[in-house]
């Protein structure tokens, strides 16, 4: 009984996940501001005003990393097997970033994610 429980409750976090809200930009055009964009995001990692008026700002969303795994090794019933000594690999994962763009009047004009 114990462990049919568990198991039910296991598969329900395993099937869950995360949930991630994701931002419809291209609605947001015309209308959210660049004082919206500051009290939901924070303020802006980079920021810079153009001679015509318009603000350029930039957000880090997700920072670089490096990911080191152990490469693979098996015990079988022979025992152990896989290389003599154990190594890794690395993975490299870029910094994501957001940047929008803001009319003189403070009103969302373009957007762009990049990873750098």
């Amino acid at each position: 009984m114990m462990t049919r429980i568990a198991l039910s409750l296991l598969a329900v976090f395993l099937l869950t996940g995360c949930v991630t809200q994701t931002v419809d930009w291209p609605a947001r055009i015309g209308q959210y501001t660049q004082d919206q964009a500051i009290t939901d995001m924070g303020p802006p990692d980079k920021s810079a005003k153009l001679s015509d008026g318009t603000v350029v700002d930039e957000w880090l969303t997700q920072s670089s990393r490096i990911i080191v795994a152990p490469e693979p090794y098996f015990l079988g019933p022979g025992g152990y097997f896989g290389p003599d000594t154990p190594g890794y690999t690395e993975t490299y994962a870029p910094a994501y970033f957001l940047r929008l763009t803001f009319s003189a009047d403070g009103k969302l004009k373009a957007w762009k994610q990049f990873a750098k």
